[in-house]
């Protein structure tokens, strides 16, 4: 069965085509970051989710769950979507699975109980199947409403008419206070310290150790999104709105992993400096990076085990580094990114890897499950969204996700931004504890000072 492709006009910002759909249930915006283009080329816009959609479990669902869970999304992928024609090479999103999965979900995945921390609020995951999608091309400035055969054609000049008058007047938004930590100094340096006891006695490698920062604010969040988007653009971006008055800002510069055909790819980033608005300074932040033996190190273990995680789902002998340590700059920072590559197994499918590899071995540290357990031990904070992933599974299985890292959850009046960073074992305390600040710093400065 053939898609139906409406041509639409193509607009350079996708925020106008958003704020058309943001009424409907389940609307939700992968952004490229266009037009602060930063090195993405596709936005993908959804609503209204179809009722067929499993429900995510709760963050207190066993284990088995969660795994019933994600096998339901996967066999609801497939039985609707197993006529359909493979889709155009420039869409790489036609309708299917498309939203979030928290950070949690991977700690029950993987036996791990974070019994100290605050209780999440937002919901552990929000994925939702559609039957339509608009995929806005900026390399090729061109702009597509995508239906199933079985969309109506009444429903699709709905839609269309709604993009028509698309009026992206922002509501107001402002904020109660400046962020606060929700970690003092003192007991970052003591988790610190922990993370090198059991560095030094074998029992990991790296571990991730993140820190929350929290504020009140009031009125429309998506504001704030689009504020946020013009001073750190990222390929990886996304807003959902899981429910109402909750929502999902995600800035992420990160791949997770990406499935074309049956080619796997996943990007790791670990190794960060911050950018400076003079040039010479700028240049000496990002050559103290790439020429760093500890970023690279860092970035090293996590190459080794996500190389371990891909194993379990592709092809054995078809993984192979295609790039180490490349740097790559975005408007706040500057990050070393590695590429590994690997051919997915017979019998596998999207679903599956996803659920073998999460949560991505970049914000968990090696080996991995260990490293989870501490970071359970040590952090006072949920992650909640932060460190999850946004994906989408197109009905014609190609899927692709990042890792929600330069994000912030809006619920009911709270907003939490999450900053870390891999400890190694000759990390110090104090350069640690400031990466936290210039990874999400700029956010906060940002909303601070035009919503307070």
């Amino acid at each position: 069965m053939k898609l139906h492709i409406d041509e639409l006009p193509w607009q350079a910002d996708s925020a106008p085509l958003f704020a058309a759909l943001r009424d409907l249930p389940g609307a939700a915006w992968l952004d490229s970051a266009q037009p602060w283009a930063s090195g993405g080329r596709y936005d993908i816009l959804v609503a209204d989710p179809i009722a067929e959609t499993p429900q995510a479990p709760d963050t207190s669902a066993s284990s088995n769950c969660w795994t019933r869970y994600l096998q339901a999304l996967a066999d609801l992928h497939r039985e609707r979507y197993a006529t359909i024609a493979p889709a155009s090479q420039h869409l790489p999103f036609c309708g299917g699975l498309l939203g979030y999965l928290g950070y949690e979900p991977g700690n029950t995945l993987h036996g791990i109980t974070h019994p100290g921390a605050s209780e999440p609020t937002s919901p552990a995951a929000a994925i939702g199947c559609y039957d339509w999608c608009i995929v806005q091309d900026h390399l090729l400035q061109r702009s597509a409403l995508v239906a199933m055969p079985w969309v109506a054609s009444s429903a699709r000049a709905d839609i269309r008419a709604r993009l028509a008058t698309a009026n992206h007047a922002l509501r107001p938004f402002t904020l109660g206070g400046s962020f606060q930590p929700a970690m003092s100094r003192s007991d970052y340096h003591s988790a610190f310290a922990h993370i090198q006891d059991y560095i030094a006695a074998g029992d990991c490698y790296q571990v991730n150790l993140a820190q929350r920062f929290d504020a009140t604010y009031d009125g429309d969040p998506f504001t704030a999104y689009c504020t946020l988007r013009e001073v750190a653009a990222a390929p990886f971006s996304g807003y959902l709105e899981p429910a109402a008055e909750q929502a999902l800002l995600c800035l992420s510069p990160e791949r997770f992993i990406s499935l074309q055909g049956q080619q796997v790819e996943t990007r790791p980033i670990k190794g960060t400096r911050p950018r400076f608005a003079d040039p010479a300074r700028d240049l000496q932040s990002a050559t103290a990076l790439r020429e760093s033996p500890k970023d690279r190190a860092e970035n090293l273990m996590i190459v080794d085990l996500l190389r371990n995680d891909l194993g379990r789902s592709c092809v054995p002998g078809s993984i192979h580094v295609e790039q180490l340590f490349a740097l790559e700059s975005y408007p706040t920072v500057h990050h070393l990114v590695s590429t590994i590559r690997g051919e997915l197994a017979a019998g596998r499918g999207p679903a599956d890897l996803l659920r073998d590899s999460f949560p991505g071995g970049s914000i968990t540290g090696a080996p991995k499950r260990r490293a989870m357990q501490i970071i359970a031990e040590l952090e006072p904070c949920s992650r909640e969204a932060y460190c999850g992933s946004l994906l989408y599974i197109s009905a014609d299985g190609h899927m692709d996700s990042n890792i929600a890292i330069r994000s912030l959850v809006a619920n009911h009046g709270s907003l939490r931004c999450w900053g870390g960073g891999g400890i190694v074992a000759d990390s110090e305390v104090d350069q640690e504890y400031q990466e936290t600040y210039d990874k999400v710093g700029r956010f906060l400065n940002t909303l601070e000072q035009r919503f307070r």
